[in-house]
């Protein structure tokens, strides 16, 4: 497999600050996107070269090792520590000839070869295997795919399947209800192809929860405000309220005040993976005040004022 240079497939250059990766990365996946390009294999390979090069250079510890090691970044730690047992090895064993005694490569007896500081990329392939062809290949595992979801808070309170595309694949998918806004999921082996055989990546989901015009959620309770005229608040009675599972009717007590609270027990959002468990619904009742009164009114409005004088 040819080597990558991530910065050459978003068309920068290695001094690239974050916002021109993301510049770069923004516009070149809206147009190898594989939904405007169905069909199109080429564009398909791109779209991926594309999202594995943002992912690894826009992680400041992925792109300062890619940076330093190129081709090897995923084993750079590994490398450096094989380096330091090689120098270490050199001060012990200088009299023997033998740089490497003590280490096992499988073969029995060690190498006995003569190795110097130019050879170590030599040494590293062996440990690791050869990009390029020749000597043993390793296994790598594939890339993570990471991707975000929308969703409404109705679509949010039941679960439900989905289906969207990452890489040009479709995915489906049962989304438990009460999933959170900013929650992620992990789905094991739906990320890139390993390299010889290794084993594939992961998908990674994160939830994004809209924002709702009439409910705001607070971890599993939900809250929302209710009208209630002058007249039912005075002298009590019933008032309607839509709930994300159907309307339900609520007592009014006589002279209730305006931003009183009443609480629904099991009216709030669904727990997270965990059947038949909601959580509670604040509902806030707002007093609205007659308007455009007859003359008559008003002068039934006067009399009771003068009767709680």
């Amino acid at each position: 497999m040819a080597f990558v240079d991530y910065y050459k497939v978003l068309g920068i250059d290695k001094s690239a600050s974050q916002d021109d990766i993301k510049k770069a990365y923004r516009k070149l996946a809206r147009k190898f996107h594989p939904d405007l390009n169905p069909n199109d294999e080429s564009a398909k390979q791109r779209f991926q070269e594309i999202n594995e090069a943002n992912e690894v250079l826009t992680d400041p510890d992925k792109r300062k090792k890619y940076d330093q090691y190129g081709e090897n970044w995923k084993h750079g730690e590994e490398y450096d520590r094989q380096q330091q047992q090689y120098q270490q090895s050199r001060g012990r064993s200088s009299s023997s000839g033998n740089p490497f005694e003590g280490f096992d490569f499988g073969g029995g007896g060690g190498y006995t070869g003569n190795y110097d500081d130019g050879n170590f990329s030599d040494f590293f392939e062996q440990m690791f295997g050869s990009r390029r062809g020749g000597g043993r290949q390793s296994q790598f595992r594939g890339q993570d795919y990471n991707t975000s979801v929308s969703l409404t808070l109705q679509q949010a309170y039941t679960t439900h399947q989905q289906t969207f595309n990452v890489n040009g694949k479709n995915i489906r998918i049962t989304i438990p209800a009460g999933v959170e806004d900013g929650q992620k999921i992990k789905l094991k082996g739906m990320g890139a192809e390993g390299s010889n055989g290794g084993p594939k990546g992961d998908l990674y989901i994160q939830f994004e929860i809209k924002a709702d015009p009439t409910y705001k959620r607070n971890g599993n309770n939900l809250s929302r405000s209710v009208e209630v005229d002058l007249y039912t608040a005075l002298l009590g009675g019933e008032v309607i309220v839509e709930t994300l599972s159907g309307k339900i009717k609520v007592k009014v007590k006589p002279e209730t005040q305006n931003g009183t609270k009443v609480r629904l027990k099991g009216k709030g959002f669904p727990v997270y993976k965990k059947d038949g468990e909601f959580g509670d619904l604040i509902v806030t009742l707002t007093i609205t005040m007659p308007t455009n009164l007859t003359d008559q009114e008003k002068e039934l409005f006067k009399q009771l004022a003068d009767l709680r004088k």
